[in-house]
C-alpha cells in the first residue's frame, strides 16, 4: 500500500491514508508529505477524494471503508490499481508463498544499479535505497505479485517468477490444491513470447506452462539455472551461477541465508534475460544490501549475532534458522517468534513446531491477529505443545523484555557467542530497537 501511496505522490497527486498503528514506515510517509491517521473514524476520513484504495487485510467492519462504499466513492483493491498502473508496461512479476519480497527487491536493484532502469513496487524496504518504490523513464515495472486474495491474477507479466507454492492463506483458498491452481493460473498469464521461471521441484511444476519456461535451483544440476562452488565466508557467500548459455563466476552475495543464494540465482537469470552485462550483474549483486526484515543483521559482534526477519511461514522459519545455524556454526541459537494470524497458526501448527525445533531456545509471543478475531482453542501454546525442544516458553512482550534484560543479555557466551533471531509478520519489529539497545548497553559495560 505504501508503494502505491508513493507512486501517486510522485505523480503530484494528493495522498492521505489510514493505518492501524504508527510504524517507522508510516512516519517516513508522513515526512514525505502523506497524511496518515491511526483511528478508524469517519470524521477523519477526507471526503474530497477521487479514488479510495484498500488492502484486503482491512477487516470487513472498518467504518471508513464502509462509508466510502456506501456513499458512492470509487473504491478499488490495491491489486486492481496495480493492475491498471502496469497495464501498458513491460512487467517482471514475482510470486511465491515465500521469497518473493527478496527476489523482487534483488531484481529491481540489479536493474537500477546496472543502469538498465525500472519502476519498482516492492513488498519490503530496500536497504540500498530505503524505500519500497521508485520510478524511472524506462517503461519496465518490477512488481511483487501477492497471492493473498488472488491479487496476483490481476497482473500481466512479461516475465514471471514463482518461488514456492507451499500451503498458506487457506482462509482464502480453502485447500492447498486451490492455492496451487491459482499459481498455475498466474504462470499462465505470462504474455505471448514471455518468460516463466519457477523453482525446480515444485509439487505441480510440470503443469506450469509458458512460451519460454526455465527452472532454477540452489544446487540441483537438473534445473536450467543453479549455483555451484558455494563458499561461506564471514556471513557472505561466493559462488558460480550456471545457465544453459552463460556462466557467472565468483558472484559475491553479502547477505545471510543459503536460501538467499537461491533467490540471487533467479534474479541473475532475469537480468541475463534482459541482456544486462555479466560484469554489471556481478557488481550489482555485490552491492546488494538486502531488504529490511529479511535476514537483516541488527548487531554483528563476537558476542552476539542479532538477526531480524519477516518469516511467518514454517518453510520460511526453517530456511531462516538453518541458514543462521550454518553460517554461525557452534553458536547457541535463540529465536523469538510472533505467530501471525489465528487461521495460519491453526492450519500450520505442526509445521511451525518442526521448524522452530531447529533452534536451541524458543520464545513464542502471543498470536498477532491482524485482520482476524480470536479463535477458540487457537493460541501460541498450540505450537508449543507440539514441539520436542525442552527449552521453550510463551511470553508476553513485557515479560520478554524483562527476560532479555535480566537473563539473556547478561548470560551472553563470550567464548563462542550466540545468535538471537526475532521473527514474524506482526508488530514484533517494534521490539527490535529496545532489544538492540539492551544488548549494546550490556556490551558497552563489558569493554
Amino acid at each position: 500500500m505504501s508503494a502505491l501511496a508513493r507512486y501517486f505522490k510522485a505523480k503530484a497527486v494528493a495522498v492521505s491514508g489510514y493505518d492501524k498503528t504508527p510504524t517507522p514506515l508510516t512516519r517516513m510517509l508522513e515526512q514525505e508529505g502523506i497524511q496518515v491517521h491511526y483511528e478508524d473514524n469517519v470524521e477523519l476520513a477526507p471526503k474530497d477524494v477521487q479514488l479510495v484504495v484498500f488492502t484486503p487485510a482491512i477487516p470487513s467492519n472498518h467504518s471508513e471503508l464502509n462509508y466510502y462504499r456506501e456513499h458512492g466513492f470509487e473504491v478499488s483493491k490495491r491489486s486492481e490499481v496495480l493492475g491498471m498502473i502496469s497495464n501498458s508496461s513491460f512487467n517482471i512479476c514475482v510470486g511465491g508463498t515465500h521469497g518473493k519480497t527478496t527476489i523482487t527487491t534483488m531484481i529491481a536493484h540489479l536493474l537500477r544499479h546496472s543502469g538498465y532502469g525500472c519502476n519498482a513496487f516492492l513488498g519490503g524496504i530496500s536497504s540500498n535505497y530505503q524505500t519500497n518504490f521508485w520510478s524511472n523513464e524506462r517503461n519496465v515495472c518490477v512488481i511483487e505479485a501477492d497471492e493473498y486474495d488472488r491479487s496476483f491474477l490481476r497482473l500481466s507479466p512479461n516475465v514471471a517468477v514463482i518461488s514456492a507454492m507451499d500451503p498458506d492463506h487457506l482462509d482464502i483458498y480453502g485447500t492447498e490444491r486451490a492455492l496451487e491452481d491459482a499459481f498455475i493460473e498466474f504462470g499462465g498469464k505470462v504474455k505471448k513470447g514471455g518468460l516463466l521461471l519457477n523453482k525446480f521441484g515444485l509439487k505441480r511444476g510440470k503443469e506450469l506452462k509458458a512460451d519460454h519456461h526455465l527452472t532454477y535451483s540452489l544446487q540441483n544440476e537438473s534445473a536450467d539455472i543453479f549455483a555451484t562452488n558455494i563458499k561461506m565466508q564471514n556471513g557472505s557467500y561466493q559462488f558460480d551461477v550456471m545457465m544453459k548459455d552463460n556462466m557467472l563466476e565468483n558472484v559475491q552475495l553479502n547477505m545471510g541465508g543459503m536460501h538467499n543464494v537461491e533467490n540471487t540465482v533467479v534474479a541473475i537469470a532475469v537480468a541475463h534475460n534482459l541482456e544486462i552485462d555479466n560484469k554489471k550483474i556481478k557488481e550489482a549483486v555485490a552491492a546488494f544490501k538486502g531488504v529490511k526484515r529479511r535476514f537483516e543483521y541488527i548487531i554483528r559482534s563476537r558476542e552476539i549475532i542479532f538477526i531480524d526477519d519477516y518469516a511467518h511461514h514454517p518453510e520460511e522459519l526453517r530456511a531462516l534458522i538453518s541458514g543462521a545455524k550454518s553460517l554461525f556454526n557452534g553458536k547457541k541459537c535463540t529465536i523469538i517468534f510472533q505467530p501471525h494470524l489465528f487461521s495460519r497458526t491453526r492450519d500450520l501448527a505442526d509445521g511451525f513446531a518442526q521448524s522452530l525445533d531447529l533452534a536451541d531456545e524458543i520464545i513464542l509471543l502471543p498470536i498477532y491477529p491482524a485482520r482476524e478475531l480470536a479463535m477458540e482453542g487457537v493460541s501460541s501454546e498450540m505450537i508449543l505443545e507440539r514441539m520436542y525442544r525442552e527449552n521453550k516458553k510463551v511470553m508476553t512482550k513485557e515479560t520478554l523484555l524483562r527476560y532479555i534484560k535480566n537473563k539473556l543479555v547478561p548470560g551472553l557466551d563470550e567464548e563462542f557467542g550466540e545468535v538471537l533471531i526475532t521473527a514474524g509478520a506482526g508488530d514484533i519489529d517494534m521490539l527490535v530497537n529496545p532489544i538492540k539497545e539492551m544488548i549494546e548497553k550490556e556490551l558497552a559495560g563489558k569493554l
